[in-house]
Protein backbone atom coordinates (compact mmCIF):
# COMPACT_ATOMS: atom_id res chain seq x y z
CA UNK A 1 0.00 0.00 0.00
CA UNK A 2 0.96 3.57 -0.58
CA UNK A 3 1.62 5.53 2.14
CA UNK A 4 -0.22 8.94 1.27
CA UNK A 5 1.61 11.86 -0.08
CA UNK A 6 2.19 15.12 1.51
CA UNK A 7 -0.04 16.96 -0.96
CA UNK A 8 -2.39 13.62 -1.80
CA UNK A 9 -6.10 15.34 -2.75
CA UNK A 10 -8.13 15.14 0.64
CA UNK A 11 -11.59 12.76 0.35
CA UNK A 12 -14.35 12.18 2.96
CA UNK A 13 -15.98 8.94 1.91
CA UNK A 14 -20.00 8.89 3.89
CA UNK A 15 -21.54 5.89 4.07
CA UNK A 16 -23.85 3.68 6.68
CA UNK A 17 -23.11 0.67 5.27
CA UNK A 18 -19.41 0.17 6.86
CA UNK A 19 -18.44 -2.50 4.63
CA UNK A 20 -18.65 -0.54 2.05
CA UNK A 21 -17.11 2.76 3.32
CA UNK A 22 -14.20 0.79 4.31
CA UNK A 23 -13.41 -0.92 1.14
CA UNK A 24 -13.70 2.30 -0.64
CA UNK A 25 -11.30 3.89 1.97
CA UNK A 26 -9.07 1.19 2.11
CA UNK A 27 -8.73 1.55 -1.87
CA UNK A 28 -8.23 5.26 -2.54
CA UNK A 29 -5.49 5.01 0.44
CA UNK A 30 -3.63 2.86 -1.46
CA UNK A 31 -3.99 5.01 -4.23
CA UNK A 32 -2.03 7.37 -2.74
CA UNK A 33 -5.22 9.94 -1.50
CA UNK A 34 -5.72 11.21 2.16
CA UNK A 35 -9.24 9.63 2.85
CA UNK A 36 -11.56 10.14 6.34
CA UNK A 37 -14.74 8.12 6.53
CA UNK A 38 -18.21 9.09 7.81
CA UNK A 39 -20.68 6.69 9.44
CA UNK A 40 -23.30 9.40 8.53
CA UNK A 41 -24.49 12.68 7.32
CA UNK A 42 -24.12 14.73 11.19
CA UNK A 43 -20.70 12.85 11.72
CA UNK A 44 -19.67 13.28 7.85
CA UNK A 45 -20.77 17.58 8.95
CA UNK A 46 -18.41 17.64 11.55
CA UNK A 47 -15.89 16.56 9.68
CA UNK A 48 -16.02 18.88 6.92
CA UNK A 49 -16.56 21.88 9.17
CA UNK A 50 -13.15 21.06 11.13
CA UNK A 51 -11.41 19.78 8.40
CA UNK A 52 -10.89 20.90 4.31
CA UNK A 53 -11.79 18.25 1.88
CA UNK A 54 -10.94 18.09 -1.99
CA UNK A 55 -13.87 15.64 -2.79
CA UNK A 56 -16.74 14.10 -0.69
CA UNK A 57 -18.21 10.57 -2.14
CA UNK A 58 -21.53 10.46 -0.47
CA UNK A 59 -24.42 8.21 0.48
CA UNK A 60 -28.09 9.47 0.30
CA UNK A 61 -30.16 8.12 2.98
CA UNK A 62 -28.60 7.61 6.36
CA UNK A 63 -29.47 8.15 9.82
CA UNK A 64 -29.54 11.06 11.55
CA UNK A 65 -29.31 12.98 8.12
CA UNK A 66 -29.32 12.41 4.89
CA UNK A 67 -26.84 13.26 1.96
CA UNK A 68 -28.96 15.75 0.58
CA UNK A 69 -29.49 17.64 3.75
CA UNK A 70 -25.59 17.76 4.23
CA UNK A 71 -25.30 19.20 0.47
CA UNK A 72 -27.74 21.70 1.54
CA UNK A 73 -25.73 22.64 4.50
CA UNK A 74 -22.76 23.00 2.73
CA UNK A 75 -23.89 26.11 0.69
CA UNK A 76 -22.60 28.26 3.57
CA UNK A 77 -19.01 26.95 3.28
CA UNK A 78 -16.25 29.08 2.12
CA UNK A 79 -14.29 26.29 0.27
CA UNK A 80 -16.97 23.89 -1.17
CA UNK A 81 -15.46 20.33 -2.17
CA UNK A 82 -16.69 18.72 -5.34
CA UNK A 83 -19.32 15.87 -4.24
CA UNK A 84 -20.28 12.58 -5.96
CA UNK A 85 -23.98 11.07 -5.00
CA UNK A 86 -23.75 7.63 -4.55
CA UNK A 87 -26.94 5.85 -3.89
CA UNK A 88 -29.16 3.02 -5.23
CA UNK A 89 -32.07 5.59 -5.08
CA UNK A 90 -32.78 6.49 -8.89
CA UNK A 91 -36.01 8.13 -8.27
CA UNK A 92 -36.12 11.39 -10.54
CA UNK A 93 -37.07 13.43 -7.04
CA UNK A 94 -33.48 12.28 -6.06
CA UNK A 95 -31.85 12.93 -8.82
CA UNK A 96 -33.24 16.59 -9.17
CA UNK A 97 -32.41 17.48 -6.10
CA UNK A 98 -28.78 16.47 -6.23
CA UNK A 99 -28.68 18.63 -8.79
CA UNK A 100 -30.36 21.41 -7.56
CA UNK A 101 -27.81 21.13 -4.43
CA UNK A 102 -24.93 20.96 -6.80
CA UNK A 103 -23.73 18.03 -6.81
CA UNK A 104 -20.96 17.56 -9.13
CA UNK A 105 -22.02 13.81 -10.21
CA UNK A 106 -24.44 11.10 -9.59
CA UNK A 107 -23.92 7.30 -9.65
CA UNK A 108 -25.97 4.57 -8.83
CA UNK A 109 -24.79 1.48 -6.82
CA UNK A 110 -23.38 -0.96 -6.39
CA UNK A 111 -20.02 0.27 -7.85
CA UNK A 112 -17.23 -1.25 -9.03
CA UNK A 113 -13.69 -0.67 -7.29
CA UNK A 114 -12.33 0.19 -10.65
CA UNK A 115 -15.38 2.86 -11.23
CA UNK A 116 -15.17 4.20 -8.46
CA UNK A 117 -11.05 5.54 -8.73
CA UNK A 118 -12.09 6.30 -12.52
CA UNK A 119 -14.62 8.64 -10.83
CA UNK A 120 -12.13 10.30 -8.62
CA UNK A 121 -9.36 10.73 -10.92
CA UNK A 122 -12.01 12.42 -13.03
CA UNK A 123 -13.41 14.54 -10.67
CA UNK A 124 -9.95 15.66 -8.80
CA UNK A 125 -8.89 16.80 -13.02
CA UNK A 126 -11.23 18.90 -13.89
CA UNK A 127 -11.03 22.73 -12.26
CA UNK A 128 -13.32 24.51 -10.44
CA UNK A 129 -16.36 25.89 -12.88
CA UNK A 130 -19.68 28.06 -12.20
CA UNK A 131 -22.22 26.03 -11.24
CA UNK A 132 -24.95 24.88 -12.95
CA UNK A 133 -28.47 26.87 -12.33
CA UNK A 134 -31.52 24.85 -11.59
CA UNK A 135 -34.29 27.15 -13.18
CA UNK A 136 -37.21 23.92 -13.05
CA UNK A 137 -36.31 20.61 -11.25
CA UNK A 138 -40.14 18.53 -11.70
CA UNK A 139 -39.87 15.35 -13.49
CA UNK A 140 -41.30 15.89 -16.43
CA UNK A 141 -39.90 19.82 -16.71
CA UNK A 142 -36.00 20.15 -15.90
CA UNK A 143 -34.94 23.57 -16.36
CA UNK A 144 -31.01 24.51 -16.46
CA UNK A 145 -28.25 27.20 -16.92
CA UNK A 146 -25.48 25.38 -18.09
CA UNK A 147 -21.99 26.69 -17.75
CA UNK A 148 -20.25 26.03 -21.41
CA UNK A 149 -17.87 23.08 -20.35
CA UNK A 150 -16.90 19.81 -22.12
CA UNK A 151 -17.07 18.60 -18.66
CA UNK A 152 -20.54 20.07 -17.90
CA UNK A 153 -22.35 18.10 -21.18
CA UNK A 154 -20.94 15.14 -19.30
CA UNK A 155 -22.42 15.45 -16.01
CA UNK A 156 -25.83 17.12 -17.15
CA UNK A 157 -25.84 13.74 -19.30
CA UNK A 158 -25.24 11.22 -16.55
CA UNK A 159 -28.08 13.07 -14.36
CA UNK A 160 -30.84 13.38 -17.22
CA UNK A 161 -30.47 10.02 -18.19
CA UNK A 162 -31.98 8.89 -15.06
CA UNK A 163 -34.89 10.60 -15.74
CA UNK A 164 -35.71 8.16 -18.15
CA UNK A 165 -34.98 5.19 -16.46
CA UNK A 166 -38.58 3.57 -17.46
CA UNK A 167 -37.85 3.66 -20.72
CA UNK A 168 -36.07 1.07 -23.02
CA UNK A 169 -32.61 1.53 -23.32
CA UNK A 170 -32.22 1.89 -27.28
CA UNK A 171 -34.72 4.85 -26.59
CA UNK A 172 -32.41 6.25 -24.00
CA UNK A 173 -29.25 5.94 -25.19
CA UNK A 174 -30.42 7.45 -28.59
CA UNK A 175 -31.89 10.14 -27.71
CA UNK A 176 -29.10 10.76 -25.01
CA UNK A 177 -26.30 10.37 -27.55
CA UNK A 178 -28.40 13.60 -29.82
CA UNK A 179 -28.88 15.36 -27.08
CA UNK A 180 -24.96 15.07 -26.07
CA UNK A 181 -23.75 15.73 -29.03
CA UNK A 182 -26.38 18.93 -29.59
CA UNK A 183 -25.04 19.84 -26.45
CA UNK A 184 -21.53 20.18 -27.32
CA UNK A 185 -22.19 21.60 -30.39
CA UNK A 186 -23.81 24.59 -28.53
CA UNK A 187 -21.11 24.73 -25.89
CA UNK A 188 -18.18 24.68 -28.13
CA UNK A 189 -19.30 26.83 -31.10
CA UNK A 190 -22.36 29.40 -29.40
CA UNK A 191 -20.41 29.26 -25.78
CA UNK A 192 -16.55 29.06 -27.52
CA UNK A 193 -15.74 27.06 -24.35
CA UNK A 194 -16.11 29.94 -22.21
CA UNK A 195 -17.22 28.61 -18.49
CA UNK A 196 -18.82 32.54 -17.73
CA UNK A 197 -21.32 31.55 -20.46
CA UNK A 198 -24.42 29.64 -20.34
CA UNK A 199 -26.54 27.49 -22.08
CA UNK A 200 -29.80 27.26 -21.12
CA UNK A 201 -31.27 23.76 -21.78
CA UNK A 202 -35.09 22.27 -21.31
CA UNK A 203 -35.99 18.72 -20.67
CA UNK A 204 -40.17 18.20 -21.15
CA UNK A 205 -41.30 14.38 -20.71
CA UNK A 206 -44.68 14.20 -21.79
CA UNK A 207 -46.67 10.40 -21.92
CA UNK A 208 -45.75 10.39 -25.67
CA UNK A 209 -42.70 12.05 -26.16
CA UNK A 210 -39.10 13.57 -25.25
CA UNK A 211 -38.74 17.23 -25.53
CA UNK A 212 -35.26 18.60 -25.59
CA UNK A 213 -34.38 22.48 -26.01
CA UNK A 214 -31.12 23.78 -26.48
CA UNK A 215 -30.39 27.29 -26.43
CA UNK A 216 -26.69 28.57 -27.02
CA UNK A 217 -25.67 32.62 -26.40
CA UNK A 218 -24.08 32.86 -29.49
CA UNK A 219 -25.16 34.49 -32.49
CA UNK A 220 -26.30 31.20 -34.54
CA UNK A 221 -25.03 29.24 -38.01
CA UNK A 222 -25.58 29.06 -41.30
CA UNK A 223 -25.66 25.58 -42.56
CA UNK A 224 -24.26 26.36 -45.66
CA UNK A 225 -20.97 27.71 -43.57
CA UNK A 226 -20.56 24.45 -41.78
CA UNK A 227 -17.68 22.84 -43.73
CA UNK A 228 -16.69 21.49 -41.00
CA UNK A 229 -19.78 19.00 -40.39
CA UNK A 230 -20.58 15.84 -42.02
CA UNK A 231 -24.39 17.76 -42.95
CA UNK A 232 -22.96 19.64 -45.54
CA UNK A 233 -20.78 16.98 -47.49
CA UNK A 234 -21.64 16.23 -50.96
CA UNK A 235 -23.53 12.65 -51.60
CA UNK A 236 -20.44 11.80 -53.50
CA UNK A 237 -17.95 12.50 -50.48
CA UNK A 238 -19.56 11.67 -47.07
CA UNK A 239 -16.17 12.17 -45.34
CA UNK A 240 -15.19 15.51 -46.75
CA UNK A 241 -15.41 17.44 -43.79
CA UNK A 242 -12.89 15.70 -42.27
CA UNK A 243 -10.20 17.74 -43.76
CA UNK A 244 -11.52 21.07 -43.20
CA UNK A 245 -11.48 19.92 -39.53
CA UNK A 246 -7.61 18.89 -39.56
CA UNK A 247 -6.78 22.21 -41.94
CA UNK A 248 -8.64 24.10 -38.43
CA UNK A 249 -7.43 22.38 -35.76
CA UNK A 250 -11.01 20.71 -34.99
CA UNK A 251 -11.52 17.75 -32.54
CA UNK A 252 -12.32 14.44 -34.45
CA UNK A 253 -16.43 14.63 -35.61
CA UNK A 254 -18.53 17.03 -36.93
CA UNK A 255 -20.94 14.06 -37.30
CA UNK A 256 -23.49 15.65 -34.78
CA UNK A 257 -26.15 16.84 -36.38
CA UNK A 258 -26.29 13.90 -39.26
CA UNK A 259 -25.76 11.31 -36.80
CA UNK A 260 -28.79 13.46 -34.37
CA UNK A 261 -31.42 13.61 -37.34
CA UNK A 262 -30.97 9.80 -37.71
CA UNK A 263 -32.01 9.25 -33.51
CA UNK A 264 -34.86 11.42 -33.17
CA UNK A 265 -37.92 12.19 -35.25
CA UNK A 266 -38.08 15.96 -35.38
CA UNK A 267 -34.94 18.57 -35.06
CA UNK A 268 -36.37 21.87 -35.48
CA UNK A 269 -33.97 25.08 -34.77
CA UNK A 270 -35.14 28.87 -34.64
CA UNK A 271 -34.30 31.85 -37.31
CA UNK A 272 -30.99 32.79 -35.84
CA UNK A 273 -30.30 28.55 -35.57
CA UNK A 274 -29.08 29.32 -31.67
CA UNK A 275 -31.76 27.38 -30.39
CA UNK A 276 -32.98 23.51 -31.39
CA UNK A 277 -34.98 21.42 -30.12
CA UNK A 278 -35.21 17.64 -30.86
CA UNK A 279 -37.97 15.53 -30.03
CA UNK A 280 -38.41 11.56 -29.95
CA UNK A 281 -41.98 10.14 -30.16
CA UNK A 282 -43.29 7.65 -27.93
CA UNK A 283 -44.80 4.71 -28.73
CA UNK A 284 -47.49 2.98 -26.10
CA UNK A 285 -45.04 0.33 -24.71
CA UNK A 286 -42.54 2.59 -24.33
CA UNK A 287 -44.62 5.39 -22.71
CA UNK A 288 -46.57 3.46 -20.27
Amino acid sequence: MSPPRESAHRILVVDDDRTFRHAITKLLTAGGYSVTGAADGQAALLQIKKSRFDLILLDVWMPRMTGLEVLAQMHSLEHRPKVIVMTSDNTPETVLQAVREQAYQYVSKPLAPKKVVELVEEALSQAAAPPIEVISARPHWVELLVPCERAAAERIQTFLMRLKGDLPESVRESVGQAFRELLLNAIEWGGKLDPNRKVRISFLRARRMLLYRIADPGPGFKFEGLTHAAVSNAEDDPVGHIAVREQKGLRAGGFGILMTRAMVDELLYNEAQNEVVLIKYLDESSAS
